[in-house]
Formats: C-alpha cells, sequence, structure tokens
C-alpha cells in the first residue's frame, strides 16, 4: 500500500548555485511519495531554468511563479497548490539527508495529530569558515530536539529550524497555515505551534543539512534584522501572557531591551524598567527611569522579561525565583 503524500514547500531566490545539490538530496529520499512545490520568488539567475528541466523527468517537482514577492506569499502559494496529508518546508540551498521525509513520517506517525516532529541540524559551508555563533546555534537546537524540550526556549530564539520539520495538514490548517504577516516566518510559525497546543516530538539524527554563504537570506533581508525579533517576541507576549494589571519588569538597557522598551511604551504597558550596569541607572531613555536591580521587590504578580545576554549578573531576586520569567536573550 502506498504510504501518505508529503508536500515539500520550496521558496526559491536565486538559488541556481546550489539549486542541484538541493533537488537531488530531495529526488534521493528513501520516502518517495511526496511532491515538492517550488515558488519562484523572482530570481534573476537561472533558477527557474533549472527547476524547469527537473520539471521535465520529474513529475513529482512542480514550478509556481510568486504573484507577490517575499517568502511568505511564496509560501502561501505553494501551500494552496499543496494535495498531501503531510506538509514540511525546504531551503532552496540545503540538502536534506536521504532519511528525512522517511524519519519525520515514522516518528509522526507513532505521534498522531496535534504533534509536530523536527530533526537535528548540521550547518555547512563550501566557501568560508562557519561563523561561531551558528555553531553555537546549532549546539543549542539541537540539544533542545534531543530532549524534546524545544518550548522551554521559545522566547530565546526560533526553537523549531523552519526547513526540518513534518506536520499534519489538518494541524497546520487549524493554527493559521502561513497566514500570516509577521517576520521572521518561521519563528512566527513556531509560537502559533506553540499556542496552538501543537506538541513535538524530536528525531536525534541529524536530518538537514543547513548551507551558510554570505548571500544567504537571513544574513541580507531587513526582514530577518535584529530588530525584527524583539517585535515578535514582544507580541507573543502581550498577546498571550501579560498579566492584567500585574507588575512587569524589564532587565536590561542594551539594544534588545530598548526596543522592547520600546515598543511597551508604544503600547503603553506599564513596567518597570531594571539594570544593574552602574552606567544605565537612573538614566532616561524613551522618558523612563533606569532603576537599579537591588531596588525592586518581587511579587506573586510580577512578569520579568530579561533582555541581557551576559549571564555574569544574576541579581538576588532571579535567585529566589523561577515563576513568571520569560529569557529573551
Amino acid at each position: 500500500m502506498q504510504k501518505p503524500l508529503i508536500s515539500v514547500l520550496m521558496p526559491m531566490k536565486n538559488a541556481s548555485a546550489y539549486l542541484q545539490d538541493c533537488i537531488d538530496s530531495i529526488i534521493h529520499q528513501s520516502y518517495e511519495n511526496w511532491e515538492l512545490l517550488v515558488v519562484n520568488d523572482h530570481s534573476t539567475d537561472d533558477s527557474e531554468k533549472i527547476i524547469k528541466k527537473y520539471c521535465t523527468k520529474e513529475q513529482r517537482i512542480k514550478l509556481y511563479k510568486n504573484t507577490h514577492k517575499g517568502i511568505i506569499p511564496a509560501l502561501k502559494l505553494a501551500y494552496s497548490k499543496s494535495n498531501g496529508d503531510y506538509i514540511t518546508r525546504m531551503d532552496a540551498d540545503d540538502i536534506m539527508e536521504t532519511n528525512k521525509l522517511s524519519a519525520l513520517f515514522n516518528q509522526l506517525q507513532l505521534k498522531g495529530k496535534g504533534w509536530v516532529v523536527t530533526g537535528c541540524v548540521k550547518y555547512f559551508s563550501t566557501n568560508k569558515k562557519l561563523n561561531e555563533g551558528y555553531l553555537q546555534y546549532e549546539n543549542w537546537i539541537n540539544t533542545l530536539t534531543k530532549k524534546e524540550d524545544n518550548y522551554s526556549a521559545i522566547y530565546k530564539e526560533c526553537v523549531i529550524p523552519s526547513p526540518c520539520w513534518l506536520i499534519n495538514k489538518d494541524d497546520l490548517d487549524k493554527i493559521g497555515g502561513f497566514n500570516s504577516s509577521i517576520y521572521p516566518e518561521d519563528y512566527d510559525l513556531a509560537f502559533r505551534m506553540f499556542y496552538g497546543g501543537i506538541q513535538i516530538s524530536g528525531v536525534k539524527d541529524v536530518l538537514h543539512l543547513w548551507r551558510d554563504y554570505p548571500e544567504r537570506t537571513s544574513r541580507n533581508d531587513i526582514n530577518y534584522s535584529n530588530n525584527a525579533f524583539p517585535l515578535i517576541k514582544t507580541h507573543y507576549f502581550l498577546k498571550h501572557e501579560l498579566i492584567p494589571n500585574g507588575d512587569l519588569i524589564l532587565w536590561g538597557a542594551g539594544k534588545k531591551a530598548k526596543a522592547i522598551a520600546k515598543i511597551l511604551i508604544e503600547k503603553k504597558i506599564v513596567f518597570k524598567w531594571i539594570t544593574n550596569n552602574p552606567k544605565k541607572i537612573g538614566k532616561h531613555i524613551y522618558g523612563q527611569k533606569i532603576i537599579n536591580t537591588d531596588n525592586i521587590i518581587i511579587n506573586e504578580n510580577s512578569q520579568i522579561i530579561i533582555a541581557i545576554a551576559s549571564k555574569d549578573f544574576q541579581p538576588n531576586f532571579l535567585k529566589a525565583t523561577n515563576k513568571n520569567i520569560y529569557r529573551f536573550c
């Protein structure tokens, strides 16, 4: 009996240098019942020509043109054309391990509906040394996946690698599919999975090879800038976590904390802004005074947003409670 169809959604923009490796890795999957829906997002290189050649000899590959611009419209278009009972994503410059679809599918079959399955990832580069930050992220997200504890760090960083997950189409529909206008779109989807009650199961093997190179979208697109991350974190915190009439505390006075503070002030959210940096204590930023952490009293309605990367400073109030702490860094 034929296995269920998996729809692989793949936005594509100027990926001609890497497309052959990517497409070949999909064609050689041990799980054979898949369809690849490629959406050309206004490429100016030979990407479309390459895909068209594959389409002539491989009926499972379908090519569409993005009627708008950007990865979200491309994903929406691909999703609207999908026929599979299961949905996954792929980046046009990456590589699938041969057993990727099979491993994700087998794990999801064991779990059933209401689950998303992810696997471990590995960064690689053919023309440069890998950035230490990428290696740290790889180790961090793989550790979470192996423990199936991804959601515990949902406010720190995107906890589900965008091109390495599989979900039942019905579950993806329940959380809104790709109908989002918030970037980074993969982080937004992870938040919607979390708050939509989708549980995570992890495959401990490396299933996806993530290519790093200077022209990579996440390095250059303004939608993936550092400012986008505080915005999306604060959006979901205010929507799902904020205690009405509670005691909101923002700890940190660097760039990320300032970005969060600016959003809170614009939305007229009352909060205390604290730091243990002596250079920032007593200063006014955006019209709000930053106070010393030593002057803070924690109560049962206190919520603490940590927006400081350094672990060298651990004020006493953090040692006293583990409740309602949201680590944004």
